[in-house]
């Protein structure tokens, strides 16, 4: 290995260094409380270090947003490539959502505050760029579900994109998990089930659009035997919540 090569490995094991302390310092003392200098102080390193890899806070929570899309792209992948009708792969697409960030909730809550307009802004044109490259497979597997769906007959677009109808359930999912981490909102309004509500209502969504073959969004049981099977034959080794 040449001495560039090292020193670019170097510097990736130091940044993902970085990005791993950076996660336990918000767990311990919340996003709000992050603060540079104390994470250069908790990895050994002195702030202009941790400064040639991040150029402000707001590049670091961009990074740590972008750090953790691997294991979502690799979730829709699954779905994508499920061998079953395009409308149950659109549904387990939510499901796969629903997985991703039970399993990585510190993700969604630092991805909520990075995304908003203040920090987005605040951002490096490049961590920008870099997260915007690493959603695009993740938006490609839910193109290519709605693309088959129109292929096979089973849904008519009239008139409206594949992007638009996917931005659809992306806001369903988003919204929904927004909700279930703001404390005390939805017990306000007696919602004991966030996640089976979200459910019904992407069956809703689909039966909108006519994607056939078309659901009753009130057979709970139907559903509940439909996001089982998802999760056997598709997620069958995560461990993820019922």
């Amino acid at each position: 290995m040449g001495t560039k090569e090292r020193r670019q490995r170097q510097f990736a094991e130091r940044e993902q260094l970085f990005l791993e302390h950076a996660r336990e310092l918000i767990r311990e003392s919340g996003l709000l409380n992050l603060q540079m200098s104390r994470l250069a102080e908790k990895c050994e390193y002195a702030v202009g270090t941790l400064y040639q890899h991040f150029a402000s806070k707001e590049d670091l929570l961009l990074a740590l947003t972008t750090a953790q899309a691997q294991e979502h792209t690799e979730l829709f992948r699954r779905v994508a490539e499920w061998k079953t009708l395009s409308r149950e792969r659109m549904f387990a697409i939510g499901v796969a959502d629903k997985i991703f960030v039970q399993r990585n909730p510190d993700h969604f809550r630092i991805s909520q505050y990075a995304l908003c307009e203040v920090v987005w802004r605040a951002a490096s044109p490049d961590r920008r760029e870099d997260f915007l490259a690493v959603c695009q497979p993740i938006g490609r597997c839910v193109a290519s579900i709605v693309e088959d769906g129109v292929r096979d007959g089973d849904l008519e677009l009239n008139g409206v994109t594949v992007q638009e109808l996917c931005t659809g359930l992306w806001a369903l999912c988003n919204g929904t998990h927004n909700l279930v981490h703001t404390e005390g909102v939805l017990e306000d309004f007696a919602v004991r089930d966030a996640y089976r509500v979200m459910c019904q209502h992407i069956q809703v969504m689909l039966n909108g659009f006519g994607w056939k073959p078309l659901a009753d969004p009130t057979d709970t049981q139907a559903m509940h035997r439909l996001i089982q099977r998802i999760k056997n034959e598709v997620f069958h080794d995560f461990c993820c919540e019922n």
